[in-house]
């Protein structure tokens, strides 16, 4: 199986890696590197917002989460898919028109581009390796069942690939890596979720039964066997829901279409084929549990996450046969892939921040050459992608699904106040954002240190997910941030930013 997965993953590496080598050539400009030139369509944009999302946490994590703890799980696949919903009505046109590269260019239209920049690099950097950390974790578990190396291994290839990806492809290199790991990913899901329907002769309720009369698992069809409070529950869908609209790579993509238009159309399309594919996530846990059995599963990965190679390998003929090894072969390949491609977006976005919200707005002061822009990203990337890579290694036995959720609920917590407020509230001043901002990291970050993931049963603060208690912290902070003091030039400049992004007038 090994030298099998090994070959498939090297014909697939290739392929990206030609991406990354016609799309060099393709890079001359600031805006090539950023924002891919401004040339995605809505078709292809969606698909690579797509690709963004259906990361290890998507196609590994929620299925390992259903298949050991039961339904709980399908609540990643449902508030991911209405996240889109409030990226669509709040977000997507207005920060399309509003911005160049990131969503600081968006709030700095406003306030004191010199303050607010470096903070929103610092919170989209943090953001950001917190997202990051989950999808390496995953590649070293893969790496470890797909090549029989150590997981830290798989870590560190994961880690390179990324780097070269962005450092030489940019951004369109990475949108077009997610466009052929949406695909790649699509097809092989649809293909495994036919197999294992095939074992319940294609239905749902007989699936449904054999989970209720399977000894350790029957309990798996009814809620709280992960989240047992429905607080818990509460949190993590509020943050689901509401992170997505302030995730830096999320934002950055919708300056890569070339108008408002392109932009709205692009998350109308990964609506669709976000539906396509979570539709499935309860095949895969539900069938897994049964099928492979969660004493299996346990054994080689503590999190879940090897759920979904596993069951590809059982339904395709079982293990040591040609057709198992080959599915799951397959499933592994498309899976680091698909690591390799989230990381790549998420890379370029924390690369983004330093070298063009701090570097080149605030250091420079706008003062840099298109090459020397460009130059201090891909060193920006160099070293993101080396600290990733560190954190990486020491967070190995946590559930990447459950990762990802804490990125969320720091998103909505820090970014999302802030870009609502910037947008719709005329009152918000350069106070109110740093306050909230800076307040909002405080909050978010103190509130995941002091709860159950990291301090155990001695943890301080009951929850597991912040979101429902951080995120209005987050929203208060600003508001009273901003209604104790006065900015004229806010205030004045909000008429300008309000037609610009309704509009499309003066954008980029």
């Amino acid at each position: 199986m090994e030298n099998l997965a090994i070959y498939m993953f090297l014909f697939l590496v290739t392929i990206t890696l030609i991406i990354t080598y016609i799309s060099a050539h393709y890079m001359k400009t600031a805006t090539d590197y950023y924002a891919a030139g401004r040339t995605i369509k809505g078709w292809q944009n969606g698909l690579a917002i797509t690709g963004e999302f259906l990361t290890s946490a998507a196609f590994l994590g929620i299925a390992g989460l259903i298949a050991l703890s039961g339904i709980d799980g399908q609540i990643f696949s449902l508030t991911w898919f209405a996240s889109y919903l409030v990226v669509l009505l709040l977000v997507a046109e207005a920060v399309r028109n509003s911005g160049k590269y990131t969503f600081a260019d968006v709030i700095s239209y406003r306030l004191n581009a010199q303050v607010i920049r470096p903070i929103a690099a610092v919170t989209t950097l943090i953001i950001c390796i917190t997202y990051l950390i989950p999808q390496m974790v995953a590649a070293g578990a893969l790496a470890k069942l797909l090549f029989g190396i150590p997981a830290s291994w798989g870590i560190l290839i994961v880690g390179t690939l990324m780097v070269i990806y962005i450092t030489f492809g940019g951004m369109t290199a990475a949108t077009w890596i997610q466009i052929v790991k949406a695909v790649l990913l699509l097809t092989g899901a649809y293909i495994l979720a036919f197999l294992v329907m095939a074992k319940f002769h294609f239905s749902p309720s007989e699936l449904f039964g054999a989970v209720l009369n399977t000894k350790g698992v029957e309990n798996n069809v009814n809620p709280g066997g992960w989240l047992k409070s429905p607080w818990e529950r509460y949190s993590l869908g509020f943050s689901m829901l509401f992170g997505t609209a302030a995730l830096p790579h999320v934002l950055m993509r919708f300056y890569t279409v070339p108008s408002k238009a392109h932009a709205q159309s692009s998350v109308v399309w990964v609506l669709t084929f976000m539906a396509m594919y979570h539709v499935l996530t309860f095949i895969f846990g539900f069938g897994a549990a049964v099928i492979v059995g969660t004493s299996v599963i346990k054994s080689l990965d503590p999190g879940g996450n090897m759920t979904v190679p596993l069951l590809a390998r059982a339904v395709g003929g079982g293990a040591g046969t040609f057709g198992g090894e080959f599915l799951m072969s397959f499933i592994c390949s498309v899976a680091f892939i698909t690591i390799i491609a989230a990381v790549s977006g998420l890379c370029i976005a924390a690369a983004s921040a330093f070298s063009y919200d701090f570097w080149f707005n605030v250091v420079k002061r706008g003062q840099q050459t298109q090459p020397e822009q460009v130059r201090t990203a891909k060193i920006s990337a160099v070293i993101i992608g080396t600290l990733a890579i560190l954190f990486s290694l020491s967070a190995q036995r946590l559930n990447v699904a459950y990762l990802a959720g804490l990125a969320f609920a720091i998103a909505a917590t820090v970014n999302l106040p802030t870009i609502i407020f910037s947008l719709y509230w005329k009152r918000l001043t350069n106070t109110g954002a740093v306050i909230g901002m800076i307040g909002g990291t405080i909050v978010a970050v103190t509130l995941v240190l002091t709860g159950p993931q990291f301090m155990g049963k001695q943890a301080l603060f009951p929850l597991a997910n912040p979101g429902i208690v951080s995120i209005p912290i987050g929203f208060l902070l600003t508001y009273l941030g901003s209604i104790f003091t006065s900015d004229t030039d806010a205030a004045h400049k909000y008429v300008e930013l309000s037609v610009r992004s309704q509009t499309g007038l003066g954008a980029e």
